[in-house]
């Protein structure tokens, strides 16, 4: 009865291992597009220097997938400085 108990043990454990490997791949294929398409997901882990700050890229542009196989990265513009827009509202000379 003992080695009957030790066998069914062995292949439950084995068992589990696998379904956790197979909970993970499926995990992270849903996470990265398993459809076989560009995913804007695949860029979520991408980090840039952004004036000396690591930052997600999702943060500082527009990710999209317009087609199948395509992804398009669209920085978002940059904040005009307040001396540009001042000089921009003030009146000029003639």
């Amino acid at each position: 009865m003992g080695q009957l108990r030790t066998l069914i043990d062995e292949l439950l454990a084995g068992a589990r291992e696998r379904m956790t490997k197979s909970l993970e791949s499926a995990h992270q294929g849903v996470l990265h597009g398993g459809t076989g398409r560009a995913s804007p997901a695949l860029l979520d882990r991408i980090v840039v220097d952004y004036y000396g700050a690591m930052t997600p890229l999702n943060q500082l542009a527009t990710i999209s997938a317009p087609e199948a196989r395509l992804i398009t990265v669209q920085p978002y513009t940059r904040p005009r400085s307040r001396r540009s827009r001042k000089r921009s509202t003030s009146p000029t000379s003639a």
